[in-house]
């Protein structure tokens, strides 16, 4: 029986089992995640190599002139040092982290979640997957709300592969896509597209396009050889907050 038992754990059948219990799915980027992993042991001893928790998402890539979903690992953790697991025992590994400040937010089609992985030696691994609802970190939510008290509406967001000029921890970037509906800039922009760079829990690296719309013929030849896009680079603080709507006015109203 006991050379059965490997061989059914080796293919999973019988393997241990494992549930991950987070405290709670609604999370801000830059806050602690906390939580519990649930494992039931098989139908024999089993030795637990490792145990991590990844936070993930995907984003898109072009290749050969087509779009690819691309996963990535946000952050990686490990979180129990090697032991073994009876028969049918139970145990709980509590567990906390903090959620990077570079996790995108779950707007649009982004999607993130935790993958609970387990390592056991000659056996497939167990896993377990979680999806997390992740708003904007304080900084960003007031930059997305002053663009929408200036009058723009949310269009798209999208994680895509990121430039190089752009490229920072992350293979990806979380873009935002915004157009005019009403207020000033209604008629005169296309669209503007925010993106952000946390550099620390109060300091956040913006990067913003401003898409002019074409009006009359050089208008138009511009924006045929894209040149009537421009770009933006600003930083902003919690210090900032109480006045970003009237920053993010006066660095929009030079290009439209």
């Amino acid at each position: 029986m006991s050379l059965f038992n490997k061989i059914f754990s080796s293919i999973g059948i019988g393997s241990a089992r494992v549930d991950t219990k987070l405290s709670t799915d609604r999370l801000k980027a830059g806050e602690k995640v906390t939580g519990v992993v649930e494992i039931v042991g098989g139908n024999m001893e089993q030795q637990i190599d490792e145990i991590y928790l990844s936070v993930m998402t995907t984003y898109i890539k072009e290749f050969n002139e087509r779009n690819i979903n691309k996963q990535a690992t946000i952050e990686k953790i490990k979180i129990v040092e090697p032991f073994k697991i009876g028969s049918n025992e139970r145990r709980e590994i509590p567990f906390s982290f903090v959620l990077p400040q570079d996790t995108p937010s779950t707007l649009g089609r982004t999607k993130v979640w935790v993958h609970t992985g387990l390592e056991i030696k000659n056996a497939i691994d167990p896993s377990d997957k979680d999806y997390i609802s992740v708003s904007p970190s304080p900084l960003a939510a007031g930059v997305l709300n002053a663009l929408y008290d200036l009058g723009f509406s949310l269009r798209k967001v999208e994680c895509e592969a990121a430039p190089y000029r752009l490229r920072r921890r992350l293979p990806f970037v979380q873009e935002f896509e915004f157009v005019p509906t009403t207020g000033a800039y209604r008629g005169k922009l296309d669209e503007v597209e925010v993106m952000f760079f946390p550099q620390s829990d109060h300091k956040l690296e913006v990067f913003m396009q401003v898409d002019r719309r074409a009006r009359g013929l050089s208008s138009l030849i511009a924006e045929a050889m894209d040149m009537d896009e421009s770009f933006v680079n600003f930083t902003v603080t919690t210090d900032d907050l109480p006045t970003i709507k009237s920053k993010i006015n006066q660095l929009i109203s030079r290009y439209s």
